[in-house]
């Protein structure tokens, strides 16, 4: 037999154990994107993020924060994220729904009853089938929800003790079809305008109150331009943190699972901060000049549930279905 024949191939296999293998991460650049202010709720959730990801991927995925509307606004933000001209975002939830109407299941007023009842349900069965279905009909992955905040009511005329006291205000919602009805219901004038505009309308007059997490009646000053805040809680909000099929193909397995590992622990952690600072702002909020009144729910509460079941009746199967599943959870 020729030596030449047997040498050749024992060279090629020994150099070949010197070459570098193709499984070896790529790095891999990652523009995480959100509105609002730096300092509030969403500053928590990414940069805890970024910590996270960078150190579980051990430095093979850069997170880069980009705050303050600097990649879109969040009325732009979903559609980025299903084209692949943006990375990652955060997105309140009521801001998706337009996108994926199940969601309003979730803005639905007084959906969760306490915040153990919130984290049985989006730490659990209910909230991966969600995902799951989420990611299957935008095709937009859903990471985290993030922290639970609640939205409090602020206005310019009156201080609000019972649902009697919203008659005839105009306030400010989000494009959302549960907010409107919700409002409506409570016997206020509700105008939809985009957040980008809402400190705009507050200051001129357009409307006289809206409603925000305590976190972002801080960060953007709303007590300089409204002096009564009513603690309502009436809807329970998250903010997703989301990412781009586009975005996601790009990283590995050993990546892929970090990453997720990184938006499960950052949201834990959201959450747990957002619990405790609530009561601090609100506080704040009282120093800062704004009459603080705890209504009595009762009939707030009476009202909303009208207005769930409303909503359930109009829907399809599912969204009645995903309701009954989220009462389930409430014990």
């Amino acid at each position: 037999m020729n030596k030449r024949k047997l040498i050749f191939p024992l060279i090629m296999s020994t150099m070949l154990t010197f070459l570098p293998t193709v499984s070896q991460a790529a790095n891999v650049t990652i523009n995480l994107g959100y509105t609002g202010s730096k300092g509030g709720s969403y500053t928590i959730l990414a940069d805890k993020f970024e910590e996270l990801a960078e150190r579980y991927t051990n430095g093979s995925v850069d997170i880069k924060v980009r705050c303050c509307g600097q990649l879109v606004t969040e009325d732009e933000a979903f559609k980025a994220l299903q084209l692949g001209t943006v990375d990652m975002s955060i997105i309140t939830n009521s801001n998706i729904s337009p996108h994926y109407p199940l969601m309003d299941v979730f803005v639905l007023p007084y959906i969760f009853q306490s915040g153990e009842h919130a984290s049985q349900v989006l730490d659990g069965d209910v909230g991966q089938k969600f995902a799951a279905d989420f990611q299957a009909k935008t095709k937009v992955h859903l990471l985290t929800y993030g922290g639970l905040e609640y939205r409090d009511f602020y206005n310019s005329v009156r201080p609000i003790n019972t649902v009697e006291d919203m008659q005839g205000l105009k306030i400010r919602t989000p494009k959302n079809e549960v907010m409107l009805k919700t409002f409506e219901a409570f016997g206020a004038s509700p105008i939809p305008i985009s957040w980008a505009d809402t400190p705009t309308a507050l200051q001129t007059g357009t409307v006289v109150g809206s409603d925000n997490g305590t976190s972002f009646i801080k960060s953007q000053k709303f007590y300089e331009i409204a002096d009564n805040l009513a603690v309502l809680e009436h809807f329970s909000y998250f903010s997703p943190l989301l990412a781009s099929s586009r975005m996601m193909k790009k990283l590995d397995d050993e990546q892929t699972a970090a990453i997720q590992k990184a938006a499960l622990e950052a949201g834990q952690y959201h959450r747990a901060v957002l619990a405790e600072q609530s009561d601090e702002i609100r506080d704040y909020l009282s120093e800062k000049g704004m009459k603080t009144t705890r209504p009595d729910l009762s009939s707030f509460i009476a009202v909303a549930l009208t207005v769930q079941d409303s909503f359930a009746s109009q829907k399809e199967a599912a969204f009645g279905q995903l309701l009954m599943d989220i009462r389930s959870q409430a014990n």
